[in-house]
This record gives C-alpha cells, sequence and structure tokens, in this order.
C-alpha cells in the first residue's frame, strides 16, 4: 500500500501523517500548522520520516518514544538534529534522550497538551502518549485493534493494570498503534471464539479492507 492511501487525519490544532515503515510497523508524524512544530511518534525507519517531512514540507521539532526497542529508536540518532528534542521513559535506554517521562507527567506540544499513560508490561517503562484535547492517543506496542502487545518485560497483573488505565479513555478515543497486526488478531480471536457473530462480521470487514490496500490503523478504542 502506498502512502496515498494514507491520507492525514486532522484532529483540531493537530494534524496526523501516517505512513508504512519496515515489514509491519507504522510511522507518525503529528504537526501543528499554528506553532510549525512536528513530533515523530517512536521512528522504526529514518528513511521513511525524512521522505514524509520533505513531502510535507515540514520541520522535525521533537521526537517522542514510546519504549525503547529498536523498531521504535532506530531511527533517533539519524533524525536528532539541531533543535530536536527526544523524549521517552526514563526508565529505558532511548537513544538520545533529552527528557524523560513517566506515567502522570504532561508535556506540551503544538499549543496543546500529551498526558503520559503508563502502560508497562511489552517493556517495563512503555508510556502511551493521549491528547485529550484532539481525543487521539498513539500507543506504541501496549494495544492494539482485537489485542494487546506481547508481554516481553512486565507481569501479567502489571500489563492488566495498564490495558485498565486504557480503558478509562474516553470510548471514541482515535487509537493509533504501532503495527499492522489486526488481521493475525482476528484470526486468533476466531480460533477462541468461532461462534461470535459481531466477531466473524469484524473479521471480514477487516479482510476487505486489507484487501483493498488499506490500513487497519487507526481504530476507535469503543
Amino acid at each position: 500500500y502506498s502512502v496515498s492511501a494514507m491520507p492525514s487525519l486532522s484532529d483540531n490544532v493537530l494534524t496526523v501523517a501516517q505512513f508504512p515503515c519496515l515489514s509491519d510497523n507504522y510511522g507518525f508524524l503529528i504537526h501543528c500548522e499554528s506553532t510549525g512544530q512536528t513530533a515523530a511518534i517512536d521512528t522504526p525507519e529514518a528513511s521513511a520520516y525524512k521522505n514524509e517531512l520533505k513531502r510535507r514540507g515540514w520541520k522535525l521539532t521533537h521526537i517522542f518514544n514510546t519504549h525503547h526497542h529498536l523498531d521504535h529508536t532506530g531511527g533517533n540518532l539519524e533524525l536528532k538534529s539541531d533543535g530536536v528534542l527526544v523524549y521517552g521513559p526514563s526508565s529505558e535506554k532511548i537513544p538520545g534522550m533529552d527528557v524523560g517521562l513517566k506515567g502522570g507527567d504532561e508535556i506540551e506540544f503544538g499549543g496543546t497538551k500529551a498526558h503520559l499513560i503508563d502502560v508497562g508490561g511489552h517493556t517495563l517503562g512503555h508510556l502511551s502518549y493521549h491528547f485529550p484535547k484532539e481525543n487521539i492517543a498513539f500507543v506504541g506496542d501496549s494495544l492494539f485493534a482485537l489485542g494487546c502487545g506481547k508481554m516481553f518485560e512486565g507481569s501479567p497483573s502489571q500489563f492488566w493494570e495498564s490495558l485498565k488505565r486504557l480503558r478509562e479513555l474516553p470510548d471514541d478515543t482515535t487509537i493509533y498503534c504501532a503495527h499492522e497486526y489486526t488481521s493475525s488478531n482476528a484470526k486468533f480471536a476466531l480460533a477462541i471464539e468461532p461462534g461470535n457473530s459481531a466477531l466473524v462480521s469484524r473479521a471480514e470487514e477487516i479482510k476487505a479492507t486489507r484487501e483493498r490496500g488499506e490500513p487497519t490503523v487507526p481504530s476507535n478504542l469503543g
């Protein structure tokens, strides 16, 4: 699928650009027209971000990392230049990090604010960037459509508490997860609940969407 199949979504003061990276990652840029600020949500592939920035005429000012895995931080150092600030979980080793964050923190960006949510489990310090005013959240590998991330470092109880924190967001929150895993998640879910008619219908929608070469990300929380 092409970048043209993934149009920008204007969320009040922010524009979200979504584009494919690596084999199944998504890259995200968020841009504020009034301030000119542009942030990368994770950096799976520096070249894809450079191309998107050039195509849109945006200048990168921030990098917001959700966790330390290489397919989320691999482009940090290549993309970091004068004036680009790298934010990430303070408890994790993030390449080039300038500002360490934890759950409950709040940061200003582009005339709005992001609330940091502790979603540890996939990694111990994993964070989600929630923009309440825009009703969007970038959840990295903590939550996916029809699934959640693999538990590499955390405990089941920690991960469950993280998912409950995300569950408290409004049902109409737009969730940007970091991979195109929806089809495989649907296949697994159907193996558990083959008689669930709503799930069967949802799986058919997902299949049709992917056959058209379109992304299943983002999706609504509720």
